[in-house]
């Protein structure tokens, strides 16, 4: 069984950068595509990211495109997720996701979840 725990969130700026992780214990994540979703109080949780399991491929949510980079190190079991031009509409908790298939948008899709880490922007 894959477990996912995420990490490297925090309190930045507006206009700062932080890099979330996604680590994996167990199967190798080498063998699922994954996403990166946010929730922030209030709301639904939403789509901010994917990548294909060999990197070929990768999607973002036009609210982040530009500012975001989604990657993986699948030697390292570890998907990165790089803020720049953080804003505070970012603050939320940041979750990773993985599936076995090819990547997907909806939250639904994913049957593998992190706990979360919390990011939040200061104005």
């Amino acid at each position: 069984q894959v477990q996912l725990v995420e990490s490297g969130g925090g309190l930045v700026q507006a206009g700062g950068s932080l890099r979330v992780s996604c680590a994996s214990s167990g199967r190798t994540l080498s063998n699922y595509a994954m996403g990166w979703f946010r929730q922030a109080p209030g709301k639904e949780r939403e789509f901010v990211a994917a990548i294909s399991r060999s990197s070929s491929n990768t999607n973002y949510a036009d609210s982040v495109k530009g500012r975001f980079t989604i990657s993986r190190d699948n030697a390292k079991n570890t998907v990165y997720l790089q803020m720049n031009s953080l804003k505070p509409e970012d603050t939320a908790i940041y979750y990773c996701a993985a599936r076995t298939f090819s990547p997907s948008t909806s939250p639904g899709m994913y049957n593998l979840w992190g706990q979360g880490t919390q990011v939040t922007v200061s104005s």
